[in-house]
């Protein structure tokens, strides 16, 4: 027989095997439903033999489920919670429990005795706080925390006190444990020596930074036309300021200091700005990334906030 017959052949072959194997499968399947409803008639305990002795054909399915994903639960920090407290405390009264003050402060510290101010305060007596605010949250073994607060006066003069708190174990709920107690302030931290090294001089990039910082402070101008392309800033609104002048501009790379350098070529800058309106002259600080194109300097991202220097010089 010649090669191509027998492959003819072969290829007859391979749907008349696929049609006796589906066959053979309809059949088994025919048989097993005949099986079951003869069980079915023939009473309960017949079924469950027929059902055991049924061939059946399992597949996994896949879940369609995302699997679940543990995350550590982050405890909450209760300076919040102190703060509050420290300030209904300082401003309430043994004298009068049932006023606000006294009462919410007995709320959150069931067991702390409330002060007992003077009713006429002297020169050396402590009036009550112009402010309190959360300064330090320390967590402690067993749930429990250590809430440093600052307490500032009208006479410029701020107290600090460490108050302890208990959360509960899903930080939900929490407890003042014990009295405030009067503790010194944090201390200053040594300052890294700031990035900002080289000195850029007036010329095209104090310009540009001047004019976006006028546009994004005081509304001179459009702050978009100072914008490397793909960038989006809204200016301040309403306008914080009548005028700003630059008097100082520090930047990371030496390419600031210069020319206009090549197309794409970015640097990070400081600059030094002095605000004014109708209340007074206020010195700023901010930190820009500006990118070149076209022989100018565009800026391509505000990322004040975590600038170390001191200030203008």
């Amino acid at each position: 027989m010649s090669p191509g017959k027998q492959a003819s052949e072969r290829e007859a072959a391979a749907p008349m095997a696929a049609g006796a194997r589906l066959e053979s499968m309809r059949r088994r399947v025919r048989l097993s439903r005949l099986a079951v409803l003869s069980a079915i008639a023939a009473g309960p305990v017949a079924l469950c033999v027929a059902v055991a002795s049924t061939p059946t054909t399992v597949q996994a399915a896949t879940s369609s489920k995302p699997a679940a994903v543990r995350t550590a639960a982050v405890a909450a920090d209760p300076g919040g919670y102190a703060q509050l407290f420290v300030s209904v405390w300082l401003r309430s009264s043994a004298d009068d429990s049932t006023s606000a003050q006294a009462r919410l402060a007995q709320s959150m510290a069931p067991d702390i005795e409330l002060p007992a101010p003077a009713p006429a305060a002297g020169a050396g007596a402590q009036s009550k706080p112009e402010s309190v605010t959360a300064v330090r949250s320390a967590q402690r073994e067993g749930g429990t925390w250590s809430v440093t607060v600052a307490a500032q006066y009208a006479d410029g003069s701020v107290r600090y006190y460490a108050v302890p708190v208990a959360a509960d174990p899903v930080a939900t709920s929490f407890t003042v444990t014990g009295a405030p107690g009067v503790v010194a302030g944090p201390a200053r931290t040594e300052v890294p020596k700031s990035s900002y090294g080289v000195t850029v001089p007036e010329g095209d990039l104090s310009s540009a930074v001047g004019e976006f910082l006028a546009a994004y402070l005081t509304g001179a101008g459009e702050v978009d036309r100072y914008l490397a392309p793909g960038v989006r800033m809204s200016a301040v609104s309403p306008a914080p300021y009548t005028t700003v002048s630059v008097q100082q501009v520090s930047a990371v790379e030496e390419a600031a200091a210069g020319k206009v350098p090549s197309d794409g070529t970015k640097v990070r800058v400081l600059v030094q700005v002095e605000a004014r309106d109708s209340g007074g002259r206020w010195p700023l600080g901010y930190e820009l990334t500006l990118k070149a194109r076209s022989g100018r300097w565009e800026v391509a991202a505000l990322e004040s906030g975590t600038a170390q220097d001191g200030g203008a010089r």
